[in-house]
């Protein structure tokens, strides 16, 4: 993913204090470095190339209104200074080369009006793009901080989970998207959420802004799962449009050995035992997007997944799995998984970002976010797995008894 960030503590920029007499050096090369970068190099290339046709051919005023390139390339590299500088250099040499070719007095000064002319449409025009230059870098700015506070960094740790997070929108110049995840300790044990709101740019921010909040609060104050979700669910009914919708898994590990998920619409998590095989996590009773329950009266079911020791779940977006190559085939996420599995959370993402990336050739067209946990084996008791292993669906409260066992699907 060509615009991944990966959230977590540990990665969070540390900021170092050093003695005065490094700190100045480091500020004089910050210098040397900010001046070399804002130097019009190519405009002045350019110039000097014309200048050698020019003494070359002798062919006079043939060359000397090309030097005009030379301010109006630099007004894209260069800030208002340096288009005046290169412009100036431009002028001096037209009339020097203009006198030892002798081009007539009233071209020459044609010449030199056009160049000026050029000089400071470019420094105008240099200008405009610096300010809309600085405006843009104060956007970015105020959208890294929402999305950091839309999408909080996860430790590398959380609850008895290792976890390791991936996340690309697609409108990368914005750095935010309409994906969303979380994943936050409450008093009925680690609860989290991954989905996709329908559409992207703001109104999709908007909408996982609130689809976060909700979860954020109910997650911490309802005891039972589907309870969160219908919260999430009569929020939605009330702010989104008829046409809107968001896909999401929530999840809750309660206990040792159960895992809770409710799918409502979206892509089935992958569950990696230990032993490395990959199943996908598919509803035994699909419900509808959250904020579309309305419309079918259909409500999610619970599925319980055993979880045991060295066993993984990945929960993802489809901007994952629908993400093409140059001969429109779409990613094989679980396959990629069962390659790169490894006992780090992190290391395993990263090696399925290469994979993505390099699959769709630098740049994906889809908002995608990846949210990886692992049980390590030294944490939860092998006693609380529960035999046979499977899935259990049970109705929407009041919840009775579990119905059945489900064994968990093939690796896709």
């Amino acid at each position: 993913m060509s615009q991944a960030r990966e959230h977590g503590s540990e990665h969070w920029p540390k900021r170092t204090f050093r003695n005065g007499g490094v700190g100045s050096g480091a500020a004089a090369r910050k210098r040397a470095a900010h001046l070399a970068f804002g130097t019009p190099v190519l405009p002045l290339l350019v110039v000097g190339a014309i200048v050698l046709a020019d003494l070359a051919g002798g062919a006079g005023i043939i060359w000397l209104p090309l030097l005009a390139a030379g301010p109006a390339l630099a007004a894209t590299t260069s800030r208002p200074f340096g288009v005046l500088c290169v412009g100036l250099l431009a002028a001096a040499l037209s009339a020097v080369l203009g006198i030892r070719d002798g081009v007539p007095g009233a071209e020459l000064m044609a010449v030199l009006s056009a160049l000026a002319a050029v000089t400071l449409a470019s420094a105008l025009a240099s200008a405009l793009r610096w300010r809309r230059e600085r405006v843009l870098a104060a956007v970015r700015s105020v959208a890294e901080a929402a999305q950091h506070a839309l999408l909080a960094p996860i430790p590398s740790s959380v609850g008895p989970f290792q976890v390791a997070v991936r996340y690309s929108a697609a409108a990368a110049e914005a750095r935010i998207g309409g994906d969303l995840y979380a994943l936050v300790p409450t008093p009925y044990g680690v609860r989290m959420i991954i989905g996709d709101v329908r559409g992207k740019g703001l109104p999709a921010v908007g909408t996982a802004a609130l689809v976060l909040g909700v979860f954020r609060e109910a997650a911490y104050d309802e005891p039972d799962l589907l309870t969160v979700v219908a919260r999430i669910e009569r929020s939605l009914a009330r702010n989104l449009d008829y046409d809107d919708f968001v896909t999401a898994v929530v999840a809750g590990y309660p206990e040792p050995g159960r895992l809770e998920v409710v799918n409502c619409g979206h892509a089935p998590p992958l569950h990696v035992r230990a032993s490395g095989s990959v199943a996908s996590v598919d509803p035994v009773d699909p419900a509808p997007p959250l904020g579309l329950r309305a419309l079918t009266g259909e409500t999610p079911s619970l599925q319980v997944l055993p979880l045991a020791d060295g066993d993984q779940l990945l929960l993802y977006t489809d901007g994952v799995t629908e993400a093409r190559d140059h001969g429109r085939e779409f990613y094989a996420l679980a396959e990629g998984l069962a390659r790169h599995v490894s006992d780090e959370p992190a290391s395993t993402l990263d090696a399925l970002d290469a994979e993505l990336q390099a699959h769709v050739g630098g740049r994906l067209h889809d908002d995608a976010a990846l949210l990886l946990l692992r049980m390590p084996a030294s944490v939860e008791p092998a006693s609380a797995v529960a035999a046979g292993g499977g899935s259990v669906t049970v109705p929407s409260p009041p919840r009775p008894p579990a119905a059945g066992v489900r064994c968990g699907g093939g690796a896709e």
